[in-house]
């Protein structure tokens, strides 16, 4: 005989009744929030288990079992069956999309009336073959390491067309230390794109990388449904918007664990210029993040995700990269600095050490403007996902450093130098 348990999809624990020996029961299990549903199922000893596993939400998933069993990919609302067989000992299954087990999406099978086998919950952290080595910012660069180009060039053109793909890219994140990152044309952060009020902005995403990714562009305000909606690998959108309002404006790949995906280097910038923005002499772009080491999605990484715990920080995808790349002006030259912060999380208090800023424009708004009655400005904060720009200009020669002014942070990689040379 065949008995079915229908489970509340809120619930953590269930346990089934009593059943006689061989008897078989089919139990409901959803994939949703990314969590499996229930998270815990207890089960007496001898009995035929059969899972019948429901995806309810947007984002692919399936179920894997510790012996093998697994169900396919399934979109949202698809159903699976997995005959679990007559259940004798503890069992933990989880779901094998990139990150997402790491994430929560586990569920254990605990056995009533047997011996248990000590299973006791994943330590992503211990259970990692290889844990990542502690960041040195002081090391030296990989022999051939070319730096990010910070020089942010005028916007050009109304209407904007770019080709941007979705592939694994081996990126220096750390003075001599490579890592295998997940990214938008390679590079973390991405291509920054730059225009004015009312441009238009015509987005082709391709998905080359082997799992699903999509994008999200604060720049633009239209539904999500579609333009952001996660594309397997081999598959393409267009996703196009119009520039409505001035501002700094992050974009990333909002494909769940969202933490993970932007962790691990898919992000980037759309600088949309205030009107009538006057002209300076040297223009920079800093896209502010944290950092976290270790091979991407790996259980231990994802822990200090989740947890917040970054090994590092960092200005455009590498710790201490304008350390090694300084960045050049003169004195008397107006210099201004725009600034994001990628997070996932944490914010960014961006500082010049020895400069003093006469200009802030923080979200969309005029913070300081220069004939604010001599006001000034030492930091630039910003929140995740906010940016901005600040103006200064460098008083003699020398080097200014610039760094999160949370101290942990620049002393874990958020700095860099202005060399500053005299007036031309």
């Amino acid at each position: 005989m065949i008995l079915a348990v229908v489970l509340a999809v809120s619930g953590h624990q269930v346990t089934v009744e009593h059943a006689a020996s061989g008897e078989t029961r089919t139990v409901d299990i959803a994939l949703d929030g990314m969590r499996v549903r229930p998270g815990t199922l207890e089960v007496p000893a001898g009995t035929r288990l059969v899972l019948r596993v429901t995806n309810l939400e947007a984002v692919p998933h399936d179920l894997r079992l510790d012996s093998g069993e697994r169900t396919p990919s399934l979109g949202r609302g698809e159903t699976a069956l997995i005959d679990v067989g007559p259940v004798d000992s503890d069992r933990r299954a989880w779901c094998t999309v990139a990150g997402h087990r790491a994430a929560g999406m586990t569920m254990t099978i605990r056995v009533t009336g047997a011996p248990s086998h000590g299973i006791s919950a994943p330590d992503p952290v211990h259970d990692e073959a290889a844990a990542a080595s502690e960041l040195d910012p002081g090391a030296a660069p990989s022999p051939g390491w070319v730096p990010r180009d910070a020089a942010l060039p005028p916007a050009s053109g109304t209407v904007h067309h770019l080709e941007l793909r979705a592939v694994e890219q081996e990126l220096e994140i750390a003075p001599g230390r490579r890592e295998r990152r997940w990214t938008f044309a390679g590079t973390a952060p991405g291509p920054t794109l730059r225009g004015q009020v009312g441009d238009r902005f015509e987005i082709t995403l391709i998905n080359d990388a082997p799992m699903g990714h999509s994008i999200d562009f604060h720049a633009g305000a239209l539904a999500p449904d579609e333009p952001m909606r996660t594309i397997e690998p081999g598959e393409r959108l267009v996703y196009r918007f119009t520039a409505h309002r001035a501002g700094a404006w992050l974009y990333h790949c909002s494909t769940m664990p969202m933490s993970q995906h932007i962790a691990n280097g898919m992000y980037g910038a759309v600088i949309i210029d205030p009107p009538d923005l006057p002209p300076v002499d040297r223009e920079y772009f800093l896209v502010s993040a944290q950092l976290y080491l270790g091979a991407a999605s790996s259980d231990a990484q994802v822990d200090k995700i989740r947890t917040d715990r970054p090994d590092g920080w960092m200005f455009n995808g590498m710790a201490a990269q304008y350390d090694h790349a300084l960045l050049t002006a003169r004195v008397g030259e107006r210099v201004r600095i725009w600034v994001i912060n990628a997070g996932p999380g944490g914010a960014t208090a961006f500082h010049v050490v020895g400069g003093q800023f006469d200009t802030v424009y923080r979200e969309g708004a005029w913070v300081l403007r220069p004939d604010d009655r001599g006001g000034g400005a030492q930091v630039l904060d910003l929140a995740p996902a906010q940016g901005g720009f600040v103006e200064l200009s460098f008083p003699e020669p020398g080097r200014y450093p610039f760094v999160d002014h949370d101290m942990v942070h620049a002393e874990n990689g958020a700095h860099g130098v202005f060399e500053v040379g005299e007036p031309r």
